[in-house]
């Protein structure tokens, strides 16, 4: 269910949330998909779990930058170590800060990358970026490997949704008046793609979190 597969390179699918699609070249989407890989190897992949039930989610994660994204039984937070390892995040890929440049219309360079490993069973439930200070600051998210469907609505829970297929090299932006929207992933399109050896999905999501340059 594809309902943008004729889209401009770069479309509006909603007040401020914009999709470039094939942003990245295959070359490129190998060079980056390669750059995640390695800087699993120093900050390697763990398992978020909700706040207060510690169920596990269905995606493994890891961060780089300045501070990551990290959910435990203590609660959703930003901070500047690996919760395993003790050590700082290695720093945001090239090819990232590059679609955060030319894509975000924000004046200084993202402080999280968030990067989410799904597999052919991985979900991400309807939820909103909203642990950030600044929310003038928009999420920059780039897909990686298998095909997602993409479910996105408003600003409340129970608003209307839509849905688009994400392929390897898009970038979504949620901004102005789509930054707190809600949003999920519903599926991923095994054998979609064969960038990633054994298939799965990168999703990285560049944020600005305390409306300051890092």
């Amino acid at each position: 269910m594809d309902l943008f597969s004729t889209l401009e390179p770069v479309a509006e699918l909603a007040p401020g949330l914009r999709l470039a699609r094939g942003y990245f070249e295959p070359q490129e989407q190998e060079r980056l998909a390669a750059d995640i890989a390695a800087l699993a190897v120093r900050a390697p992949w763990f398992t978020p779990r909700m706040p207060r039930t510690g169920k596990a989610f269905s995606v493994k994660m890891t961060n780089c930058g300045t501070l990551g994204w990290v959910s435990d039984v203590d609660g959703y937070r930003y901070q500047p170590l690996h919760p395993a390892t003790g050590e700082r995040w290695p720093q945001i890929p090239d090819l990232a800060l590059r679609a955060w440049r030319e894509l975000a219309a924000y004046p200084h360079p993202p402080q999280a990358c968030l990067v989410n490993f799904y597999d052919v069973s991985a979900r991400m439930g309807m939820h909103q970026d909203s642990d950030e200070g600044d929310f003038s600051a928009p999420v920059v998210s780039i897909s990686l490997g298998d095909d997602a469907l993409f479910r996105y609505g408003g600003l409340r829970r129970n608003d209307p949704t839509k849905s688009v297929k994400l392929h390897s090299g898009d970038v979504a932006v949620l901004g102005g008046q789509s930054r707190l929207a809600f949003h999920g992933v519903d599926r991923i399109f095994a054998g979609s793609s064969a960038l990633l050896p054994g298939g799965g999905r990168f999703n990285l999501t560049l944020r600005g979190v305390t409306g300051r340059k890092p």
